[in-house]
């Protein structure tokens, strides 16, 4: 693990990157007590080599994902955080902070903001809730006062290299780490690279790779899976199908047309939870309720629509099951965005049509981090994210988190 850097404070309880590299440094070890036994004709007990070195990398991975669950809990109780303060303009400081709030298991406590001296006779003593510490020349004496944990530096002109480099300076006399938020938001992971281009650090963005090896080997993995999931759940599916035919009339099944990679349709497959023309009594509920949705998702908690036995279909998303042989036919993949009616396409601004560079899922980021409680804006966030920096290892990720999405059944109606 020293070798992989897992144990750098970075890394520590970061999620994927973390696990990566145990794993990585696991091979490395691996390969290295093979080889050295081979090239020197030691007697090592092949046990040591094929049982006890990948179960030590198994129990270390169990060990550290159990501490970073810990670790979360208790940050959602407002322990163990890092104090934090937000230097930068009034448009970039609003959206760190909203983004750092939402995502609290990161553990930055936001206690205040440095604003352009300009901006703060605006902002008067607090601006979006926040208070306003001082201005951009005064943040090492703001890291003093308050014993600041963390400084979080958005991009501003008034922050050129020469002043953010003796802001570095001067924080070099507190414990205070400096961070540097990116224009460029939502890319992560693999795709950012630190290039040294004439004595310069340039932040490098690799291309998504969405072509190529990895697509044939993302595509085998979905059909694959899928044929042997709808193999292992075929008795669950005829009980569901049972149920919802001796429940309510209408077919068993419900189809419709949704937009797929390219913007091209296709037939989605789902049970039926709904009574039958459910589709035609929107606009009727819309005027009599209104919509619980985020402005472009037509959606109701008590939806009058949905029967006895869908209720329970949807709260555990069982009515999402025979999208597998979607899955199986191309369709759809096993992890993507969240396949589109064309009435939401119609309303899509540029962003949201970035996520037709991929097949949409049977489960994604939207379905793990809130499906319909998400507003709209987070909602395209979210499957911009997916889109730009997707990876295997990242449907593997967002495959286990469905578990326990399912089992919480939040943002399920």
């Amino acid at each position: 693990m020293l070798f992989g850097r897992a144990y750098e404070q970075r890394f520590l309880w970061e999620g994927p990157e973390e696990y990566r590299r145990v794993f990585t440094a696991s091979m490395m070890v691996l390969a290295g007590v093979g080889t050295i036994s081979w090239a020197f004709q030691l007697d090592v007990a092949r046990g040591f080599v094929v049982l006890a070195l990948p179960l030590a990398a198994l129990l270390t991975l169990v060990a550290r994902y159990v501490q970073r669950q810990m670790l979360h809990r208790e940050r959602s109780r407002g322990q163990k955080m890092q104090t934090t303060i937000l230097v930068g303009h009034r448009g970039g400081v609003a959206s760190l902070d909203e983004q750092l709030d939402r995502e609290a298991f990161h553990g930055y406590r936001v206690i205040g903001c440095c604003l352009p001296a300009a901006q703060q006779s605006d902002a008067k003593d607090a601006f979006n809730g926040l208070p306003v510490l001082g201005d951009l020349t005064e943040v090492a004496d703001v890291v003093k006062a308050y014993e600041v944990d963390t400084v979080a530096v958005l991009p501003c002109p008034e922050l050129d290299g020469s002043a953010l480099r003796r802001l570095g300076w001067e924080l070099e006399a507190t414990d205070a780490e400096l961070l540097l938020a990116p224009a460029v938001t939502e890319i992560v992971g693999p795709r950012v690279r630190i290039r040294p281009v004439s004595g310069l650090p340039l932040l490098h963005l690799e291309r998504p790779e969405l072509k190529g090896v990895r697509r044939l080997t993302k595509e085998a993995f979905d059909r694959t899976s899928a044929a042997l999931g709808l193999l292992f759940l075929a008795p669950v599916l005829i009980g569901v199908a049972l149920a919802i035919a001796g429940t309510s009339r209408g077919p068993v099944f419900f189809r419709q047309e949704r937009v797929g990679r390219d913007g091209r349709t296709f037939s989605m497959l789902k049970f039926r939870s709904m009574v039958v023309d459910a589709d035609r009594m929107v606009e009727k509920l819309v005027a009599e309720a209104g919509s619980d949705g985020n402005g472009v998702l037509f959606k109701q908690k008590a939806d009058p629509r949905i029967t006895r036995v869908g209720r329970v279909l949807r709260r555990y998303s069982i009515d999402e099951l025979p999208q597998l042989i979607n899955v199986i036919k191309g369709d759809m993949s096993l992890v993507g965005p969240r396949p589109p009616l064309q009435r939401e396409v119609e309303k899509y601004g540029f962003d949201m049509h970035r996520r037709f560079l991929v097949k949409p899922g049977l489960t994604g980021l939207w379905q793990v981090s809130g499906r319909s409680d998400l507003s709209w804006d987070d909602s395209v966030r979210i499957d911009v994210r997916y889109v730009e920096n997707w990876s295997l290892a990242f449907d593997f990720m967002i495959l286990w988190k469905t578990v326990g999405a399912v089992v919480r059944g939040s943002g399920a109606y």
